[in-house]
């Protein structure tokens, strides 16, 4: 497939005399996921995702977890789990209502990346949802667009370590401070009614 222009984006193009060039790249974007794209979605452990609601208005949101945690279910769908968060809900109930999201995954030290856009739906019944410890639900993406973008600007960093708070069947997960401090200011009451955060025995981290 070609990615198909608007009447906007033609307009930068012929401006900036870059429409030969946009053609040519844009005949490279597809709607299926190569092996190659296969290995790097599935060793990255974050990705940026935007989604937009019904009215138009869009957000950006950092998805994040160990290596693996996005799966590529084949070579035209994806699917990562949604965890507990701030309780908002802003990706997801735009999903519900517009389904259409744009993905972004970066490797940061190899200082490349591969965009993929298309339609999410989230399905709490999910038969991944055993396979990810603590996932309130699956989101599966099927890819309308998958290509390769510029990676000049793509600053080099190295990973630290990766987030205590990533559910793993092997260790027991703390909750957030900020929870604590909701908790403690705001009253229980303001958390989920069944939040770690409330047990007796809950064990609190900074972040």
């Amino acid at each position: 497939m070609a990615f198909e222009f608007h009447d906007e984006q033609r307009a930068f193009q012929d401006r900036f005399d870059t429409a030969r060039l946009a053609d040519r790249i844009g005949q490279m974007v597809k709607d299926t996921i190569s092996d190659e794209d296969r290995a790097f979605i599935e060793d990255r452990d974050m990705f940026f995702m935007s989604s937009v609601d019904a009215e138009g208005h869009v957000t950006c949101s950092y998805k994040g977890g160990l290596p693996g945690f996005v799966r590529v279910v084949d070579e035209h769908t994806i699917a990562f789990p949604s965890y507990d968060g701030n309780g908002m809900y802003m990706s997801m109930g735009n999903v519900m209502q517009t389904s259409e999201v744009g993905l972004l995954f970066i490797d940061f030290s190899g200082q490349t990346r591969v965009r993929l856009n298309g339609v999410a739906t989230i399905d709490p019944d999910d038969p991944l949802c055993a396979e990810y410890p603590e996932a309130e639900f699956v989101v599966r993406v099927t890819a309308r667009e998958v290509f390769a973008n510029c990676p000049r600007y793509i600053h080099k960093m190295e990973l630290v370590e990766h987030s205590q708070f990533v559910p793993e069947v092997k260790a027991k997960t703390p909750s957030p401070s900020w929870k604590q401090m909701v908790k403690d200011n705001m009253g229980e009451e303001t958390l989920r009614s069944d939040d770690p955060a409330l047990r007796p025995d809950a064990e609190f981290a900074e972040r």
